[in-house]
This record gives structure tokens, C-alpha cells and sequence, in this order.
């Protein structure tokens, strides 16, 4: 769960619903070759569902008993979290190995600042295999292959610049979801929160201006004596739509 502060009260978005607004972003990415790339349709699909691990928690949302607040999606207990990308990769891989491969990438990169921790060691090896499997294979669980979203083994040299584009997509959703005002850089890109706006620069928009919602629930921000104290205000709390716009600068000052 994305729980973002907002004054006395706490805005809800759930990971999926994240994903899904990522992938719409990205469907709008015209830099970096994406739109011609052959892996495109593979890289909005493993965009729009790199969390689907996360449907079971956002489900059943639990309360940090320290701080009696919802537990997000960085602070989740450890087991919890790592158990999210065990159930996704090979849920995916029955769609396309490509994708479960990708995915499998976003998991190792997102977490890597825990490589040194003994507690995430086997998480690790774990998505290293599951990410060397599926990268090397174009036949799913149920023996089948082919298709639009898994190109041939032999064809998957764009991997690293496809997984690029699936984190792209990832950061410029949650500086969206969370308000991020302090500007986050990757391959190239700078990008941040205005307002409602998320401002990115250099433009991979091509001038356009991309109009964004995300669904998001608006709770007060009090101590939950439970889980289910949670659930039930969730479960009452209206469904909002978060709007904004993307917009491509020339330089990060401008």
C-alpha cells in the first residue's frame, strides 16, 4: 500500500493501482526508442502488473502496532515483502517469461540496498535464479511459447534498456502517488513533484502534456487500535481520483 501524509489525514493508493497508472504513463514515453522498440508491449505489460504481488496485502492492509498507522509498502514486515515477489514472478512467468524476467530485475534492483543484510540473502538467490531462468527461456510453466509479450530468447538484447523503462515508469508513478518534491535521477532523467504536477526533464513526452488520475482512498490520520479497525474505516472511507498532469521540461530549472 502507497499511504501518503497529507495534513490530519492519510491518501491510500493501492500497488496495482500504481502499476497500472505507471503503465499509462509510459504509453505516452516517446524517448529512448520505446515506441518502435519490438519489447514494447512486453514493457507495459510487465509496467502495468510488477506489483500484482502486492493485491493479497493491499486486500487485508495491516497496522504498524508501534506507530498505529497503516504499514506501507516500505515498511512492511520483512517476510511480507519478500513474499509478494515470490508469488508475482511466477504468477507472470505463465503469461511471458520475458515479463517474470523483468520483473524479477525490478525486485533485485529495488531492494538492493539490503545485499549486505544475511535476512534478504536468500531473496537474493532466489530472484537471480528466477530472473536467469525466464530470461533464458521463451517456454512457460504449462509448456507453452510464443506470443507478442515473449520475444525469442535471441531477441532479448534490449533487456537492460527495457527494465529502464519499467523503473522509469515505477518512479515517475510514485513521485506522482507521494508528492516527491526532492528530485529522483535515473538514466538520465531528473524527476519531480510540482503540486499535482510531476515535471521531468529533459521531455520524453515530446511536448505533450499527460493528464494522470489514480484512484485513492482518504483516511483520518489517527492511531488504528487494529487491523480490523483499519479495514473497516478503509472499507467506509470514498473512492477519490487523484488527478495531475505530466510535463517534460527542457532542463530541471526550468
Amino acid at each position: 500500500m502507497i499511504v501518503r501524509h497529507a495534513g490530519h489525514e492519510l491518501l491510500l493508493v493501492t500497488q496495482p493501482d500504481h502499476a497500472a497508472l505507471a503503465a499509462q504513463m509510459m504509453a505516452h514515453w516517446r524517448a529512448d526508442g520505446l515506441p518502435s522498440r519490438p519489447t514494447r508491449d512486453a514493457v507495459l505489460h510487465a509496467t502495468r502488473e510488477h506489483d500484482v504481488g502486492w493485491r493479497d496485502e493491499d486486500a487485508a492492509p495491516r497496522v504498524d502496532a508501534s506507530t498505529g498507522r497503516p504499514f506501507d509498502f516500505v515498511n512492511l514486515p520483512l517476510e511480507a515483502r519478500q513474499g509478494v515477489w515470490r508469488r508475482a514472478v511466477p504468477h507472470l512467468a505463465g503469461t511471458s517469461t520475458y515479463v517474470a524476467a523483468l520483473v524479477s530485475q525490478h525486485a533485485l534492483t529495488i531492494y538492493r540496498r539490503h545485499r549486505v543484510d544475511p535476512a534478504w540473502a536468500g531473496f537474493f538467490a532466489e530472484m537471480e535464479a528466477a530472473r536467469d531462468q525466464w530470461f533464458t527461456t521463451g517456454t512457460r510453466p504449462d509448456g507453452t511459447s510464443g506470443g507478442p509479450l515473449d520475444p525469442p530468447v535471441y531477441a532479448r538484447l534490449s533487456f537492460l534498456q527495457d527494465y529502464a523503462a519499467l523503473r522509469l515508469g515505477d518512479l515517475v508513478s510514485l513521485t506522482f502517488c507521494l508528492g516527491w518534491t526532492d528530485p529522483q535521477d535515473f538514466e538520465g532523467y531528473t524527476i519531480w513533484a510540482d503540486g499535482d504536477d510531476v515535471k521531468l526533464s529533459p521531455d520524453p513526452f515530446e511536448g505533450e502534456t499527460v493528464r494522470v488520475e489514480v484512484t485513492a482512498r482518504r483516511l483520518v490520520a489517527r492511531k488504528y487500535v487494529s487491523d480490523e479497525d483499519l479495514r473497516a474505516a478503509l472499507a467506509a472511507a470514498p473512492l477519490e481520483q487523484q488527478t495531475g498532469r505530466l510535463l517534460g521540461l527542457a532542463t530541471a530549472t526550468s
